[in-house]
């Protein structure tokens, strides 16, 4: 039986990996057979980390991340999880190949999907001129041409945002009114540089190496046009990975793992959650590393705290700092 085990290997994970397993708690981290590395793996040039003046690639930052964490002690399984069982004493996690695994605690930081529009070049193009964060990647549209995709309150911040970089701004919605709140819209209302296209779906990108365009759809009368941009950001929302600890954990109305105040602490005692997992606002790689360290850090007391007895099927404890 271990004494931790760590659902997830994105930032949150992995930080939380690196603070266990320097705590001698030994942690096993199951990281995914598909998602190992979480959705910066898909990113390229990452420039708003800590520490990497001249920036890093995604898939690097990533794989440090990994060999810090295994430098001092966590084990990585490249498998995914099937099933939880986290009530009770002892946690059991089972794994697509059959095995079972036990620990004292467990920190549940499987991040969360941005939603896709589906299109077959969205994929090849991601990290070259698609994206789903305005924050990471916007710097990178100085006096560019760019497209937003959505209508609801994170699509007017995107496009807010972009206005820093972009020369032009083209908001696509496929309503005839924007579903923000009120005070968002007048702000793209009232910005010169975002023109709002109603009543318009996103057909095809255009691209060979860079996207250069756009094939757009009118939702009512089903003409066609073409949009030349640079970049196309896609802003309608993201689902947090929550589908395996659902009737076992609470969630908040936003569809994260309801915690504790600040904490990482979750509804059943010995389990713990991070990352965008429990964040449906900020959701950047520095914010859900912070949160890994909160759970690693979090679960360490809490296995301090349990009886010697319940403890000594585990691997030793390190002395509590």
């Amino acid at each position: 039986m271990r004494q931790l085990i760590i659902i997830g290997s994105g930032p949150a994970g992995y930080t939380a990996a690196i603070y266990a397993a320097r705590a001698n708690l030994h942690p096993l981290v199951i990281a995914s057979s598909v998602e190992a590395g979480g959705e910066l793996m898909k990113t390229t040039e990452v420039e708003n980390y800590p520490g990497f003046p001249e920036g890093i690639q995604g898939p690097e930052l990533m794989m440090k991340m990994q060999e810090q964490a295994e430098k001092f002690g966590a084990e990585i399984v490249l498998d995914d999880v099937v099933a939880l069982e986290l009530e009770g004493d002892v946690k059991r996690v089972t794994l697509g190949n059959g095995d079972v695994h036990e620990a004292l605690a467990v920190i549940f930081a499987t991040g969360s999907a941005y939603r896709k529009l589906g299109l077959p070049d969205e994929d090849r193009l991601s990290g070259h001129g698609v994206s789903w964060c305005a924050t990471c990647d916007g710097f990178f549209f100085r006096k560019k041409t760019i497209a937003v995709v959505g209508g609801g309150d994170s699509a007017m911040e995107e496009a807010t945002f972009l206005t820093k970089f972009a020369d032009t701004v083209h908001l696509i919605h496929r309503g005839d009114s924007l579903r923000a709140s009120k005070v968002m819209q007048e702000r793209a209302f009232n910005d010169p540089k975002i023109q709002i296209h109603y009543n318009t779906r996103v057909e095809r990108i255009y691209g060979d190496e860079l996207v250069t365009g756009l094939g757009l759809i009118d939702t009512v009368t089903g003409a066609e046009t073409t949009l030349d941009v640079s970049g196309l950001f896609i802003a309608i929302g993201a689902d947090p990975r929550t589908h395996l600890v659902h009737g076992q954990l609470d969630l908040t109305t936003f569809g994260t793992i309801a915690v504790d105040g600040r904490s990482s602490r979750t509804n059943l005692a010995g389990v713990f959650a991070a990352g965008d997992v429990i964040d449906p606002t900020y959701r950047q790689a520095v914010t859900a590393a912070g949160s890994g360290t909160v759970a690693a850090l979090d679960a360490e007391h809490y296995l301090a705290s349990l009886p010697a007895e319940l403890r000594a099927g585990a691997e030793p404890l390190a002395a509590t700092v």
